[in-house]
């Protein structure tokens, strides 16, 4: 039997708090005669190259004591030439001031790091079990994590993946638990102001768990057995990010729950729809996950055209769940389904575009939008929402002609999903459909509508990957029919979804208000500070303002003769002033020389700006008894 090495170790140390720096010790016992060492480029759950290594300095290797020489092969890569076997201990340092979830930061008020940015790999040693402990904390800052306690401040990781893939959250926070699915449920919440109601908070949290956990398990336990929620409370922030029994997350202050606050306002919904999308993503990216992610890559970019489903799909039912755990009612779901809906129709790079090419392209065009950006590209989030509605929905409507009662549904995909691939990777099984009310997804259907109770289905991967064909069979089995044309229309190409008329067969009223200004003028504007001005954020294709000559980074100084500061100005001056030949005179500012255009406010909208302004969505209070039936299943009455 060979012999078991001792772990590989890792001492953090918050070595300065004022200048923002960390001390890390990696310790390889018995390390190769060429050890070599590495740091993730990139986080799994954020498709950019983040170069992570450029926050290091200071890096020095022994043995024994003795002075290693240390080669730097490549940004992210270095070999340590070893004699012997005696331990390999690094030391370095690592500047931590990202505010972000996806790095490090520490200062006098709080910690926070993602392994991935800060803990560099031994090579050859990715499985062994991996033990980080914290140094130097100030009195009265506690720890919060999900990885497993070995000691006080000591934490233990089964292997390198496990390790970067724990959070940590350091500071003064405010702590609660409660219990979801018979599992303990953290959240400690950084940065929040007096009068924070940490038991709404909770209280609403549980709601959403207890929700999904019931959706993929039914009564039986979630795959984890501990799960922590860290949030970062700031002045003006938003984003979240998944991890495989934790997420760490950052919110407006503005936006947390208040001790006496009355009703829902739309900034809290905001965050619960967060805390909502970041626990989906549990099993629909964690565990359930694209077969190009199967194993990681953290040395460079790992291509997919998937992420309209794992991150499009995740913000279908991450505002879904809140209407399902009572937390809004159906008239709030449908704002912000009307919402989404509105911002895709408000983006020309929807007819350029497909979502599988905006997930291909994640790496290069997501991650780093420009003033073209709304020309150019489609978001995989918001449209891949509007194709798991559209889903949905023609499954739903479709299944009413098979034979007993209606089973096919979004729901039930993605439970034939999790059956195939998903209960496997996690190494606990699941019960479909579960307890949710509305959700009756026990069985799934077959092409000659039978069905499969509980049946797993030929070829189950027990790595949790999914392909894009995995989809399509799993839609076959569902709807009783190929829906290749669906995918081709929708994921690989950019034609508008039939939303409209799918939507009116669920009793379901489509509205637009009147268009604004800018969406006649296909022009986003940045309103600026306190001594006010307008400047141009993004210029729509084919638009008026486009015609007129206007780009990014134009500053707007007055509308005729008139001087406006304020987008209020520019909306009053544009209605009231005499124009000559349907045009306007404006006066812009760029690259400090004066410019004036001619502005035609009579022409029709831009052709990407959403037609006759922005969505509405209501219950048709005319609806037929049928429609009735089949929007109170979707909307988790019947």
């Amino acid at each position: 039997m060979p012999t078991m090495l001792p772990m590989v170790r890792y001492r953090v140390e918050l070595l300065d708090l004022s200048a923002h720096l960390l001390r890390v010790t990696l310790t390889v016992p018995a390390p190769a005669a060429e050890q070599e060492l590495m740091l993730p480029v990139w986080i799994p759950g954020s498709y950019l190259v983040r170069e992570f290594s450029r926050h290091i300095s200071q890096l020095v290797a022994s043995q024994a004591g003795r002075p290693v020489v240390l080669t730097q092969l490549d940004k992210h890569r270095w070999r340590a030439s070893c004699s012997g076997r005696a331990a390999l201990v690094l030391s370095y340092q690592v500047y931590a001031f990202d505010a972000s979830v996806r790095t490090a930061w520490l200062d006098s008020r709080r910690g926070f790091f993602n392994p991935a940015s800060v803990l560099l790999g031994a090579v050859g040693r990715e499985a062994e079990e991996h033990r980080v402990a914290l140094a130097g904390l100030p009195p009265g800052w506690q720890v919060a994590t999900g990885l497993p306690e070995a000691g006080k401040n000591e934490y233990v990781a089964a292997s390198y993946d496990a390790l970067i893939d724990h959070p940590f959250e350091l500071g003064e926070f405010w702590r609660g638990s409660f219990k979801a699915g018979g599992v303990t449920h953290e959240f400690v919440v950084a940065g929040a102001w007096p009068g924070f109601d940490g038991a709404r908070l909770l209280a609403d949290t549980q709601k959403i768990c207890a929700a999904q956990i019931a959706f993929w398990h039914g009564s039986d336990k979630p795959p984890f057995d501990r799960y922590v929620f860290m949030l970062s409370a700031v002045d003006d922030g938003y984003g979240g990010l998944e991890h495989r029994n934790s997420t760490a997350l950052i919110c407006k202050r503005i936006d947390l729950p208040r001790t006496g606050m009355s009703g829902t306002p739309d900034g809290y919904v905001t965050l619960l729809g967060l805390i909502s999308h970041e626990y989906f993503h549990t099993w629909n990216v964690k565990r359930l996950k694209p077969a190009e992610f199967v194993p990681y890559d953290l040395t460079r970019e790992n291509y997919t055209e998937l992420l309209w489903f794992f991150e499009g799909f995740t913000s279908y039912f991450d505002d879904i769940f809140l209407l399902r755990a009572g937390l809004i009612d159906e008239a709030r779901y449908l704002k912000l389904v009307a919402k989404t809906i509105t911002q895709v129709l408000a983006t020309p790079g929807r007819k350029v575009q497909s979502v599988a090419e905006a997930s291909f392209d994640a790496w290069i065009k997501y991650y780093r939008p420009d003033e073209n950006t709304p020309n150019a590209t489609v978001s995989y989030y918001t449209k891949g929402a509007l194709i798991a509605l559209a889903l949905d929905l023609t499954l739903r409507r479709e299944g009413e002609r098979r034979r007993g009662p209606q089973r096919a549904s979004l729901d039930a995909l993605m439970l034939r999903l999790w059956q195939s691939s998903g209960a496997a990777s996690s190494g606990r099984g699941a019960v479909p459909g579960g307890a949710s009310k509305g959700i009756s997804s026990t069985t799934a259907a077959t092409p000659d509508g039978a069905s499969s109770q509980g049946a797993i289905p030929v070829g189950s991967r027990v790595d949790g990957s999914i392909s894009e064909a995995d989809i399509a069979a799993a839609l076959h089995t569902v709807g009783a029919r190929s829906y290749a044309p669906e995918l081709a229309s929708w994921v690989h190409g950019t034609e508008d979804l039939p939303l409209t008329d799918l939507l009116a067969q669920f009793g379901v009223r489509w509205s637009h208000e009147a268009s604004t200004l800018l969406q006649r003028l296909g022009l986003r504007l940045h309103e600026g500070g306190a001594a006010g001005g307008l400047r141009v954020q993004a210029v729509q294709r084919g638009g008026a303002a486009e015609r007129a000559g206007l780009a990014a980074g134009d500053e707007l100084l007055a509308l005729g003769d008139w001087r406006i500061v304020k987008l209020d100005e520019l909306v009053v001056l544009a209605s009231a002033l005499p124009r000559q030949a349907g045009r306007l005179s404006l006066l812009i500012a760029r690259d400090r020389r004066l410019a004036t255009l001619k502005l035609d406010l009579g022409m029709a909208e831009a052709p990407g700006a959403t037609p006759s302004g922005t969505v509405q969505l209501a219950i048709d209070s005319t609806a037929s008894a049928a429609q009735v039936r089949r929007r109170d299943a979707w909307l988790g009455r019947a």
